[in-house]
């Protein structure tokens, strides 16, 4: 009985992961924690929530006594990007877009989907002082909200619409990755920098000789990240780096490849424990009357609201249209230009990077409100797309 036991719990870990990995499970989980936040930031127990949340952990050495929140977001989301990394290494290498021609319609998408929200926040926060501090914070698509939506209410549509939103949010991530990166740099220390691509190259090298053995890889990752976040750059980049440094093509004695493998499972951990805990110290901002009576009076908040809803949608939407206009990109098999509207719409969930970079570049104060914009523009960006793709699901199976 107890070998049988043994023998089943592998299993049940294995059909739990396997349970982690879909899409609509990925994004529920999240909700789920987006919920909890709110309902701890506005109730009695805030006092308790803020205490957690600011409560600092870690050694004072390399600037590691960090509050929760802080490790939250420089620690667990550099798991979350490292799993991003290895999916876009794996779209580059053998996946959509590693065929320009299919690739071209949702970088492009995806370009203009970052452009033209940037734009218009900066047109609506036109004068005031934090106008050049909230334009990047519509830039980004959550990936996990956006292809949980298209899960749940988009069942009857093509393959090739899940194919599409997941090439333009990969390369959506990259550029939310650089502006990270290049804008929130506050000091840079050379010498932390160099060790830390030292530290890069020997993971490539590693990964070159075919060492798999993961006592040398976790150490190792770490100090990575510890030498990123000491350089002054943002310590999720080493997530990233480390992602796009991992073997893509198996050989012939593997079944499968060191990416797909760390995909499949670092993917659970990332999408039902690093995305959600963050959420929960991330999103908990004050939502009383006060609170949304300043989201449509106060035009940092309404420029990160319209940048989402309406930005990511004309810039996702526009860009296609020139795109397929001047013959430079055709439309994916199966979806027409009300497909691609339907999905275009779900570019407006920013969520997880929009949150990240809502606290990066903003005071605490402002951050607040502007999280608060994040998150009820997210909202109403999904139930847009909701109903668009349920209307296009109903086109697609009637036919």
């Amino acid at each position: 009985m107890s070998q049988r036991r043994r023998s089943a719990a592998p299993k049940v870990v294995a059909e739990f992961a396997r349970f982690l990995r879909t899409e609509t499970v990925g994004g529920l989980v999240l909700l789920a924690a987006t919920a909890v936040a709110l309902i701890l930031a506005n109730t009695p127990a805030s006092g308790v929530y803020t205490t957690i949340r600011d409560t600092e952990i870690g050694p004072h050495f390399l600037h590691l006594n960090l509050t929760v929140g802080a490790w939250a977001k420089d620690g667990l989301l550099a798991l979350f990007f490292f799993v991003v990394g290895l999916e876009l290494k794996r779209e580059l290498v053998i996946g959509e877009l590693s065929r320009f021609k299919a690739a071209l319609l949702p970088a492009l998408a995806a370009i203009g989907g970052m452009v033209i929200p940037a734009v218009v926040a900066l047109s609506v926060a036109w004068g005031d002082p934090r106008a050049g501090d909230v334009w990047p914070i519509p830039v980004a698509t959550d990936i996990a909200f956006a292809l949980g939506v298209l899960a749940l209410t988009g069942a009857g549509m093509p393959s090739s619409a899940r194919i599409f939103l997941l090439s333009l949010a990969v390369v959506d991530d990259l550029g939310a990755i650089l502006i990270i990166a290049v804008l929130f740099t506050a000091s840079f220390d050379l010498v932390a920098f160099g060790i830390a691509l030292a530290l890069l190259a020997l993971y490539w090298y590693l990964q070159h000789k075919r060492v798999t053995a993961y006592w040398i890889y976790i150490p190792l990752a770490v100090a990575i990240w510890v030498a990123v976040h000491s350089s002054g750059v943002h310590a999720t980049v080493a997530g990233v780096a480390m992602g796009l440094l991992t073997r893509v093509r198996r050989d012939k004695f593997e079944k499968e490849s060191p990416c797909l493998r760390l995909e499949h499972r670092l993917q659970p951990w990332s999408a039902g424990f690093a995305v959600p805990v963050f959420a929960l110290f991330a999103a908990g901002v004050p939502v009383n009357g006060e609170a949304l009576g300043k989201l449509y009076t106060d035009r940092m908040a309404l420029a990160v609201i319209i940048g989402l809803i309406a930005g990511k949608f004309i810039g996702i939407v526009g860009a296609s249209l020139v795109a397929v206009w001047t013959k430079v990109a055709v439309l994916p098999p199966g979806l027409g230009w009300r497909d691609i509207s339907a999905v275009a719409m779900l570019g407006g969930v920013g969520f997880t990077v929009s949150l990240l970079i809502a606290e990066l570049s903003l005071g605490k104060a402002d951050a607040e409100l502007a999280k608060a914009a994040v998150l009820v523009a997210s909202a109403a960006a999904s139930l847009f797309a909701a109903a668009l793709l349920a209307r296009r699901s109903r086109v697609h199976q009637a036919e």
